[in-house]
């Protein structure tokens, strides 16, 4: 019974997960990033240590190759003044250094190879991973501008069922708008209809009259002749501004 309920409590615990990571795959690719970033460190102390050994040996064979070229010296000087017991201790010993920097060499050599397979191993391994997540980048940012462009669809189109939801309230935002934008229209109709144009016009034609009669006072005060201006042939709406001009004069 415990256990059926400790394998729900983790069904539930991995459910939860899931979905966390579904909301933020972002999260998830730079976890894995850093997972890399640790292996790829791990991997190279490992390199290291296997450059460090072939270096070490690269430096025994050199000491032993000067130790071999010293003995086949110091022999060859004392076989040839008649030193043979000097000489055969000194070929002794270089029997043993030329065979123990034999197998320097070989080991040297072996280990150079391997040091060069890891090494390609793992920029094969790191660029795959590189790869791989460059893949998932492009995939999450397509992912969102299909996600974005598929909700913009919707409720353009408006086919947007739930009540409450973006298209919803966009029809009644657009009824809102739309209805006071009528209203207002309506309303500069009225006043615009209401307008006594004919006063409009009078008005203008008392406001240019009393212009020109301070123009031909200020001019006779300077002592300037004004020339008379060209009547104009008067248009119907003129006639009917000057007509009643008298009249609000009066009034």
């Amino acid at each position: 019974m415990f256990k059926r309920i400790a394998n729900l409590i983790r069904g539930f615990f991995s459910l939860f997960v899931s979905g966390l990571e579904k909301q933020n795959p972002e999260a998830l690719l730079e976890v894995e990033k850093e997972n890399l970033r640790r292996q790829i460190a791990n991997y190279n102390q490992g390199l290291a240590a296997h450059g460090g050994l072939c270096e070490k040996l690269v430096s025994q064979i050199r000491r032993q190759e000067t130790e071999e070229r010293d003995l086949s010296a110091k022999a060859m000087a004392n076989l040839k003044v008649g030193n043979k017991d000097t000489a055969a201790q000194y070929a002794l010993r270089l029997q043993t250094v030329r065979r123990e920097l034999e197998e320097n060499r070989a080991q040297a050599k072996q280990a150079e190879q391997t040091y060069q397979e890891l090494l390609r191993a793992r920029d094969v391994a790191v660029k795959a991973a590189q790869t791989k997540i460059q893949s998932l980048r492009y995939a999450i940012d397509d992912m969102k501008v299909k996600k974005a462009t598929a909700e913009l669809t919707e409720m353009a189109s408006g086919m947007i069922g739930q009540i409450g939801s973006s298209g919803d309230t966009l029809n009644r935002l657009h009824d809102i708008v739309e209805e006071e934008r009528t209203k207002a229209a309506g309303r500069a109709r009225v006043a615009r209809d209401s307008m006594n144009m004919a006063e409009v016009e009078v008005k203008e034609a008392e406001q240019k009259a009393l212009a020109d009669a301070a123009l031909a006072e200020f001019a006779a005060q300077a002592g300037i002749a004004l020339e008379p201006s060209t009547p104009t042939a008067p248009t119907s709406a003129g006639k009917e501004a000057i007509g009643p001009a008298p009249e609000a004069t009066k009034t």
